[in-house]
């Protein structure tokens, strides 16, 4: 399989150089030349087939040979450790957990996957090299852990001050060894800003190894297209129409979902849940896409105001927008409906989300009232007690910190302060 840059003036490369290099010299997204859809008959059998057997066989295309068949199982196999189980709420509405990974957040799966193939195509490379990462929260935390130990591959997370919880910046700056934690007086948009820039700064490439863990990244981002799949197996026997409503923010989960689709998944709608960064709930409904500054939330994970996988969502409805409206759509929600949000799960289904969750769960329960005959499932895309203050300050609660949490608090923050891409620069080159 090879890949093309979505500015389409850059050489087109294999799955391996893409992942090497994250981002094309023209500045485009890599994007697969090719899909091959697989059979009806793989997804009617769904529930016969174990989790890393789905995997391989759905993202086996994208990856091979780079990665040799019996590598690529080897690797899905130590990705896909944990579970990813769904809480039925009532008829219509469904909760798939992502948050039983290492850093309980769904970027665990990209994360690792990323690592370990970078691992195996650096085995044999005595050139060091540096991934660069921008986080608005979870993305750092599963990065760092994903990458912790790698032979001959150091780590720079970049993250907005003050603009991440508690947990998540613990998660991000007390691992030490290969991983560094630049703390950035700015936003998330600011931070990618910032690593993009970095890619396509010659001094800089031409001194050292740069790629991006980002779900810019390809082997970050296509094997998110998993969990749609691990879904769609737990529920298709049960519900024929399943949509799925998917807390947004730089729209690498939901395009990941989309592919899942073009291989087959018999998916009917998408609904991108928003937080007030709404550029594309706009978008759809004016026609005009126009990013923003981001606006720091209680979900802010999904503060980004101008998010990088949505010309990957274009490019694969072939910049139709009828096309794009018809297979997504989009709300946005403020704060303080995310918190009354919040309250009515756990009111009315004794079910603890967290404030990622609650904007998905917003999002499905508005589609369903105007398609009352589909069955939405809504990604809790991490664990709650990431973001403690802010749900027990909703549910006048006192929840238990997992033990990996709580031994985290007590860890000692390492991290540089910078404020701007001459500083970021500075440090990367000394």
């Amino acid at each position: 399989m090879n890949y093309y840059s979505l500015n389409k003036k850059a050489p087109n490369t294999s799955f391996k150089n893409a992942v090497i290099k994250g981002l094309a010299s023209d500045k485009g997204l890599y994007f697969p030349e090719t899909i091959t859809p697989l059979p009806k008959s793989f997804f009617d059998t769904l529930d016969e087939l174990s989790n890393t057997e789905i995997a391989f066989q759905t993202i086996k295309q994208f990856v091979v040979p780079d990665l040799p068949e019996t590598i690529l199982k080897n690797i899905i196999e130590d990705t896909l450790s944990f579970n990813f189980p769904i809480v039925k709420l009532n008829n219509n509405l469904s909760v798939l957990e992502l948050f039983h990974g290492p850093t309980m957040a769904f970027k665990d799966v990209g994360a690792r996957f990323m690592a370990r193939c970078l691992g195996y195509f650096n085995k044999h490379n005595d050139q060091q090299v540096t991934v660069l990462v921008a986080t608005s929260g979870d993305t750092g935390g599963a990065v760092a852990n994903g990458f912790l130990g790698v032979k001959g591959v150091n780590v720079v997370i970049l993250y907005p001050k003050g603009k991440v919880s508690k947990v998540q910046e613990k998660q991000l700056t007390t691992l030490g060894q290969n991983i560094t934690a630049l703390e950035v007086n700015g936003t998330f948009d600011d931070c990618q800003d910032m690593v993009k820039r970095a890619f396509l700064d010659n001094e800089l490439t031409n001194k050292i190894q740069l790629t991006s863990a980002n779900s810019i990244n390809v082997a970050r981002w296509l094997p998110q297209l998993f969990y749609f799949i691990f879904a769609y197996k737990q529920m298709y026997k049960i519900h024929k129409d399943i949509v799925f409503s998917v807390p947004s923010g730089n729209f690498g989960n939901v395009c990941a979902g989309m592919i899942a689709q073009q291989l087959g998944l018999p998916i009917k709608h998408f609904i991108a849940a928003n937080n007030k960064n709404n550029v594309v709930t706009r978008y759809l409904k004016t026609g005009n896409y126009e990013p923003n500054s981001a606006i720091p939330t209680i979900s802010n994970a999904m503060d980004v105001g101008n998010p990088s996988n949505f010309i990957r969502i274009k490019h694969i409805y072939k910049n139709n927008f009828k096309q794009l409206k018809e297979n997504l759509s989009s709300y946005s929600y403020t704060d303080e409906e995310t918190k009354l949000a919040l309250i009515e799960i756990f009111n009315k289904y004794n079910y603890i989300a967290d404030p990622h969750g609650a904007v998905g769960y917003l999002g499905g329960k508005a589609f369903i009232k105007q398609n009352p005959y589909m069955h939405c499932i809504f990604l809790e895309t991490a664990h709650p007690t990431k973001f403690i203050s802010t749900v027990e300050n909703a549910l006048k609660i006192k929840l238990n910190l997992p033990s990996n949490i709580e031994a985290l608090m007590t860890k000692k923050k390492e991290a540089l302060n910078i404020s701007n891409y001459k500083d970021l620069k500075s440090f990367l080159l000394n």
